[in-house]
Order: structure tokens, then C-alpha cells, then sequence
């Protein structure tokens, strides 16, 4: 793979309104242009997802008046995987009365993403996030209150204050039942028209523009052409790369992936996160991971035996031969330091013979001092749901042993590139939630990925779409226009060519190899020759994937392998990007470790002078031949320091 580098792109013109960052929303919103209610009833917008940020844009969109149709690949929009979500959502609220405002929790994520994020866009994410929790109560959502009724906040990762709303372990599920009902009042007025079962394969450009889609009915085989204006992709993120994540079997790249070959800048594909906080990896047989929330370390102690090969059970090891090393390495957030940090930290553990369990890949959750001090009840009241999980996934009691656990890949920061209104290189295709890049730099904090998905979806996408639609002239098309036909014929025979290979291995095969590469090269920790051998490797899996896939079954069917073949394709091409990526971010940020840019004491090691930038990938008709492009970020406002936790 050889790719070339255009530094300060013209095709990336960022839209950051002029003005004081605190001022950059509200000049926005004065300026935009408009869209006469009589005249938003003649646009259709398609929303592709079904997760909170396109549950909430479909419902906020159909409620101002243009008609929507909501596709979603699950047989219900509310299995989207933002049900996984279960620790809480952000706001700076300060209702504990602690310090936090709008600036901290700008702040705050721009050093938690290490200073790779666009300042405006995380600043308006700030601003917005109040908000996102007047409309959820408002919907009923069930956030945990004090014993005098107002609502109640806990504390996350790589903050010092307690900004986080919750629904005791489950606020994703309780967040998007408010959105899908939201959603399903407009489906019952007749405004929003819902597609369940549809896989989106490709993007249909007219003229420039993002005017359709080409999806799948996965009941049936059949092919669908769907016409609009505008296209909002909420597919989520891509951590299934890794075969073995915490996201959801039916998470993949592929709509994403499709709208990158049809031209939309691919930003930061090797920034990836890898939760600290997961059931560790049990045997070969396993299909994904279990994620155990961030909250739990509000009131669990991490720790590993100090002597390496200590094999003895927790009970049996006494507390002067315990390892407390998150709280004797980082005294300032002790066990709240931000994933990246956390998760690299357990892998040093485990690298030096101190992990615990069968496999010694994994490190202690431990709640006793917990409930000695607060009592099982008040632990069970905000924890109980995340207990019961885990005893039932490991057949321990938390309450009466430490919990096990151990990183695994879990969100992706990165994603395809839009501009402050949330719109891609594509006009008319605008992204929202994992599916973009746009508000986490290198490292997402915890419970800010919900928050994003809802900004996007309730209070950012109205107006730009509106204003898009207002600056935009959009001659009327039809599904007989011949881009359809085309991308409807590209997409059926590349179904038929995954039939047709007739080799010898199941696409799970292929899958799982690519994960191995992935995790291994491309995972925790990254270096230049693991890269390199990753992009070899991936390169040679993707030959023989096409001269050795197995797919039984037909196209005019639910099929099964054969979805899952289409998703490992582009599963293969974006690894090797992701490889490509890393290798030429020449540093380490956030969750992107590589061990050759660290500090003296084993922290990530940034290169400012030369990799403050938005690496953007353009695909040029091949694979391997992408071109980077280069989205300076300008820091007006905070000041580039290198980050510390201690």
C-alpha cells in the first residue's frame, strides 16, 4: 500500500463560524439560513441507523416536517447497540455543586482526547449538553435521583468532578427507549417511514451530491433503491475490525466503508479505544467480549499481587502485598484516569507477570472497601444489574470476590470526516455519532460517546441540515436515474462474486484471522514493524479471502454468511488503512500507543510540531492507493501541554 500526503487541503474547509469560541454556536445558529415549515414537507431525508443519534435526528427532523425514512439492519430499531452503553451520560449541569462548567467540560475532552479534536466542534458538544438532559427527562427517562428527588451524578474517567447522569447500568437502553419513542410517535403521524431488516451497500452520488441509497432487505435478498435530499449515516463505529470486541455481531463498517468509495474522507482510521474495563477473553470460542462499565471504578479498586507468578486466590493475598498501581502512579484521579491510560497500565501488568486468573491476562476489580464502607445495599442500589451480569457470564459473586478484568477494543474515535455542520467531502451526506470523527481526538472520555450521539441527533443536524437545504438547489430524482441502476448493479454483483468463489473457508475463518492481525499489530500497543507486517499480512488474508471464501446459501434469501462475507471485505480493507494510518502518525496520543514515542515513564509521547493534524484518507478507485489529506487543528484557546493524570 503506498499512499501520498496533501498538506492543508483545500477539500477540507472546516466551516468554523468566525468569532469567540464561546460565541462560534450562537453566530451559527443567527446566520443560517432557513427552511419554511410548508416547505420542509416536500424534502425526504434518509436516515440510515437506528441508534441514539439516529433515532433522535429521524424523530427531531420528522417532528419539524420533512418526511424521513429510518433504516435499521437489526429486526428492531431498539436492538441499535446503543443499548450497550450502561455507565452514564455527561453534562456540565453542576448539580453537586463541584466546580464543572461548559469550559471544564471542554476542557476536559480536549485533554482527553489528547489534543486531537477540533476545538469548536467539542466546545458546541459543551454548550449543548445540558440540554441533552432537560430533553431526556422531559421523555421520562428514568436518570438516578438524591434522596431529595434531584437527579443524580457520579464520577468518570479523566474528570475531577461528578458530571455524569445515569440510569443506574443501563442509561444507553433507557437513553434510546426516549428516542425510539420519540421516533415512533412521528412513524404513528405518518412523518417518519421505517425500514427494519435493510443493510445500506452503497451511496447513490447524482451530480455531486448524496441524493440515495442502495439497501438489502435481509429477509428477502432484494435489492431497494430509496431517493432523497439528503443522507444522514448513524451507523456507529467499526470495532469489530478486531473480530473480538464489546460491540455487538451485527456492528460493521460497510455503509460507511461504501460511502468511502464513493468519496467521503475517511479521518483517523487508527484511532481506536480499547476499554479497560471488560470480562477478560475466556477461549477461541468466543464470538465478542463483555463490557463492564467505567462506572464501576467509581467505587471499585483496581490492583494486581506485587510479586509476578503470585497465583494465590485474592482472598489469600493481604493488603501490604497488593499492587494499587493506578492510585500510586496517578494520586490526582487514582482509579478515574481515562481509558487509554487505564488500559495500558493493565497490559504493563500483565506484560510483567503480575495479571491474575487462569490466563494472567486480566487484573482485580476489587469492591470490598466499598461496601465496608457504604454497606451491599447502597452498592447494589448502583451497581446491582453490572453484578448479576457478571456473575452470570463468570459464575463469581462480586460482592464477595474481586471481580476480573482486562481491556478490549470497545469505541472508534475515528470515522468518516465532516465539517463543523456534521457534513462529509460528500454535500448532502452528513454523519453523526461514532460514525464521524469529530469530537473525541484520539481518546473518547467515558460517558461522552451517548452525549455526542444525542447533540448531533437532537440539537445539531435540525440546522444544518436546514441550512443546506436552504443554500442548495436539489432538481428532482427519481430511483430511474442511472446512478441508481449503477450502484444497484454494483452492488449485486459483488453479492454475486462472494456466492461464486466456492473455496473452502467460512467467512468467520477470515474474520477471525484478521483480528488476530489486527489486535497484535494495530491493537494496545503499536510499532513500526508490527505495522508493517500487518499491512503485509492483511494484504495477503484479503487474496486468499478472494480466492478461498466459502458462502453457501443464495442471495435471494436470508442469509447470514452472507452478510457477514460483505462486512469482512471491507473489514479487511479498512484494517489495512488503519495499519497505513498508524504508521505514519509518527507519535503517540491517546488510545494510538506507539512504543517507540513514549515518555521516560511510559506515557504517550506527542509530536505537535508535526502531527496536529486530521489525517483524512481519500480513496482514489484502489485499495492501497489512498490519498491523506491534512486538516490542521488550531488551539486558540487551550494551550498544548503534554497531558498528565498524576
Amino acid at each position: 500500500m503506498t499512499s501520498s500526503t496533501m498538506n492543508n487541503s483545500p477539500r477540507l474547509d472546516s466551516k468554523v463560524p468566525a468569532g469567540p469560541l464561546q460565541q462560534k454556536w450562537e453566530n451559527y445558529l443567527n446566520t443560517a439560513k432557513l427552511v419554511n415549515p410548508n416547505n420542509k414537507r416536500k424534502h425526504t431525508i434518509l436516515v440510515v441507523g437506528t441508534g441514539l443519534a439516529g433515532a433522535s435526528a429521524a424523530a427531531t427532523l420528522a417532528e419539524l416536517g420533512y418526511n424521513v425514512r429510518s433504516f435499521c439492519i437489526q429486526d428492531s430499531a431498539r436492538r441499535a447497540h446503543s443499548i450497550a452503553a450502561q455507565g452514564g451520560i455527561n453534562a456540565a449541569k453542576n448539580y453537586p455543586g463541584d466546580g464543572d462548567s461548559v469550559w471544564r467540560l471542554f476542557y476536559d475532552t480536549i485533554k482527553g482526547g489528547d489534543y486531537r479534536s477540533r476545538e469548536a466542534n467539542v466546545h458546541r458538544l459543551a454548550e449543548i449538553s445540558n440540554n441533552i438532559i432537560d430533553q431526556c427527562v422531559a421523555q421520562g427517562v428514568p436518570f438516578a435521583r438524591e434522596y431529595g428527588g434531584l437527579l443524580s451524578n457520579r464520577s468518570f474517567g479523566g474528570a475531577q468532578v461528578s458530571r455524569t447522569f445515569y440510569a443506574r447500568g443501563q442509561t444507553g437502553q433507557q437513553l434510546l427507549l426516549g428516542a425510539y419513542q420519540a421516533m415512533e410517535r412521528m412513524v404513528g403521524a405518518g412523518r417518519v417511514k421505517q425500514y427494519d431488516r435493510r443493510e445500506m451497500l452503497d451511496l447513490v452520488v447524482v451530480d455531486g451530491r448524496a441524493r440515495g441509497i442502495i439497501v438489502r432487505n435481509l429477509a428477502t435478498g432484494e435489492l431497494e433503491r430509496h431517493v432523497g435530499d439528503a443522507v444522514l449515516l448513524c451507523t456507529g463505529g467499526y470495532g469489530n475490525v478486531y473480530y473480538l470486541s464489546t460491540n455487538a455481531k451485527n456492528s460493521n463498517v460497510t455503509a460507511a466503508w461504501r460511502c468511502h468509495k464513493r468519496g467521503a474522507f475517511f479521518a483517523n482510521p487508527c484511532f481506536t479505544q480499547i476499554h479497560p474495563t471488560c470480562i477478560p477473553v475466556s477461549g477461541d470460542y468466543q464470538s465478542k467480549l463483555t463490557l463492564m462499565s467505567e462506572s464501576l471504578r467509581n467505587d471499585g479498586r483496581v490492583w494486581v499481587p506485587k510479586t509476578a507468578g503470585d497465583r494465590r486466590s485474592p482472598e489469600q493475598i493481604p493488603e501490604d502485598e497488593r499492587d494499587y498501581y493506578l492510585e500510586r502512579k496517578y494520586p490526582s484521579f487514582g482509579n478515574l484516569v481515562p481509558r487509554d491510560v487505564a488500559s495500558r497500565n493493565a497490559k504493563e501488568m500483565a506484560d510483567h507477570g503480575k495479571g491474575v486468573g487462569e490466563t494472567g491476562m486480566a487484573v482485580y476489580l476489587d469492591f470490598a472497601e466499598s461496601i465496608n464502607r457504604l454497606g451491599e445495599k447502597v452498592i447494589s442500589e448502583r451497581y446491582g444489574n453490572l453484578f448479576e451480569m457478571y456473575e452470570k457470564i463468570t459464575g463469581d459473586n462480586p460482592y464477595k470476590v474481586p471481580m476480573r478484568i482486562y481491556p478490549a477494543v470497545h469505541y472508534t474515535m475515528g470515522g468518516l470526516w465532516v465539517d463543523y455542520e456534521l457534513m462529509s467531502t460528500v454535500p448532502g451526506l452528513f454523519v453523526l455519532g461514532e460514525a464521524n470523527f469529530s469530537d473525541h481526538g484520539a481518546n473518547r472520555l467515558g460517558a461522552s460517546a451517548l452525549m455526542q450521539g444525542l447533540s448531533d441527533g437532537y440539537f445539531v443536524i435540525s440546522h444544518t441540515l436546514g441550512n443546506y437545504i436552504a443554500n442548495t438547489s436539489l432538481p428532482k430524482v427519481d430511483e430511474s436515474n442511472a446512478a441508481f441502476a449503477d450502484a444497484e448493479n454494483d452492488s449485486r454483483e459483488r453479492l454475486a462474486t462472494l456466492l461464486g468463489i466456492k473455496g473452502e473457508k467460512t467467512p468467520v475463518h477470515f474474520h477471525r484471522e484478521l483480528g488476530k492481525i489486527m489486535w497484535d499489530d494495530v491493537g494496545m500497543a503499536r510499532n513500526r514493524d508490527g505495522l508493517n507486517h500487518a499491512i503485509s499480512a492483511i494484504g495477503s488474508l484479503r487474496e486468499e479471502f478472494w480466492n478461498n471464501l466459502r458462502v453457501p446459501g443464495s442471495n435471494d434469501t436470508m442469509n447470514k454468511n452472507l452478510e457477514f462475507a460483505g462486512r469482512v471485505a471491507d473489514f479487511m480493507e479498512l484494517g489495512e488503512l488503519m495499519a497505513r494510518d498508524a504508521l505514519e502518525r509518527e507519535e503517540s496520543c491517546g488510545g494510538h500507543f506507539r512504543e517507540e514515542y513514549q515518555t521516560e515513564d511510559g506515557e504517550a509521547l506527542r509530536n505537535d510540531d508535526e502531527f496536529t493534524f486530521v489525517a483524512a484518507w481519500e480513496h482514489t478507485g484502489r485499495v492501497g492507493d489512498e490519498v491523506k489529506h491534512r486538516e490542521e487543528l488550531v488551539f486558540e484557546n487551550v494551550k498544548l501541554t503534554q497531558r498528565s493524570y498524576k
